[in-house]
């Protein structure tokens, strides 16, 4: 996924004037084609996160649409100050490129697990998240980039993660994609949760629990409409997300069902990174499984709330 986008940064600004590239202490070669074709659009810069977003913006003011890549973690919690006051006051095009989403830096320890990002970028205004599932899903949502106004945070997954994505579904920003419709449950996810989510559909359709999924690539601004038209008819929702339970996407949706009102309401769960800092180094999968963000965690919290209003998985129980 993170070749992906930057190979289409590399596109976009063949076509379009405007784009410029920042990295910041990423690795020797990175985009050393469009440093060789386009130097005087590139600009490596060494650690001084907080300074590149207000060089960004500068660009930005000026007509650019600057692209700034580098550690998820340095983005979101080193420069959150310079986001709010320099890119997001002003409204300006600048898109953040944050690596390792997640769990990703899994064998670096918890000073490089992005693991509340999206919490922190969710409450400050014009800011737009987006987090693709796939590097298929990246390419059909860089395009959209050029011309949107405002601020973006593209948050990336590890890399060679498997497509689960398709064609048929184009990307547009602020817009939840319906992946498979059931009428049981309600599967809410992003990122490269929609595997999992996608997997554990089929699991619980072979136990006669029939579930849609949604997959939602852009969690600011959050496509309720979808959200709510989905969750009108089943009396379960999950969501699934690599991210803390606190202040994600998971979050963002018990909002919207929370204020909807639902008569009666919804069984509701978020599965996601609890709230404590990851304890141990490792492999992303397998601080995904301490986590018990899997397949096999959705399936069996699905169930369970499924199993108290009487889904086909129990027969209803009469009330006393």
């Amino acid at each position: 996924m993170r070749k992906a986008c930057l190979d289409m940064v590399y596109e976009l600004a063949k076509r379009d004037p405007r784009v410029f590239f920042i990295g910041s202490d990423l690795g020797a070669g990175t985009l050393q084609q469009f440093k060789d074709e386009m130097p005087d659009r590139f600009l490596m810069e060494g650690v001084s996160e907080a300074n590149i977003i207000g060089i960004a913006a500068g660009l930005a003011l000026d007509g650019k649409i600057p692209y700034v890549n580098t550690i998820a973690t340095f983005l979101t919690r080193r420069c959150f100050e310079q986001i709010v006051v320099d890119l997001c006051l002003h409204d300006v095009n600048v898109r953040l490129i944050g690596n390792g989403g997640g769990l990703v830096y899994a064998p670096l320890g918890p000073t490089h697990l992005a693991i509340e990002d999206i919490a922190i970028l969710r409450a400050i205004p014009n800011m737009t998240i987006v987090a693709p599932a796939d590097a298929e899903e990246m390419c059909r949502f860089m395009p959209r980039t050029l011309e949107y106004q405002g601020p973006i945070y593209i948050r990336l997954a590890k890399g060679g993660d498997p497509v689960v994505t398709c064609p048929e579904h184009p990307f547009a920003i602020g817009r939840a994609i319906v992946m498979r419709e059931g009428t049981d449950a309600l599967i809410v996810t992003t990122g490269v949760a929609l595997k999992s989510a996608l997997d554990a559909a089929t699991l619980l359709g072979e136990r006669g629990v029939a579930a849609t999924v949604l997959h939602v690539p852009t969690i600011k601004p959050l496509d309720t409409e979808a959200i709510l038209t989905c969750a009108a008819d089943v009396p379960v929702v999950v969501t699934i997300e690599e991210h803390s339970v606190i202040g994600g996407m998971g979050s963002a949706v018990a909002e919207v069902v929370a204020e909807a009102g639902f008569s009666p309401g919804k069984q509701f769960r978020r599965i996601g990174i609890p709230d404590r800092f990851p304890d141990q180094y490792g492999s992303q999968a397998s601080l995904m499984e301490r986590c018990a963000i899997t397949t096999a965690r959705l399936v069996e919290v699905v169930t369970e709330l499924a199993d108290r209003v009487g889904t086909p998985t129990a027969p209803r129980r009469s009330s006393v």
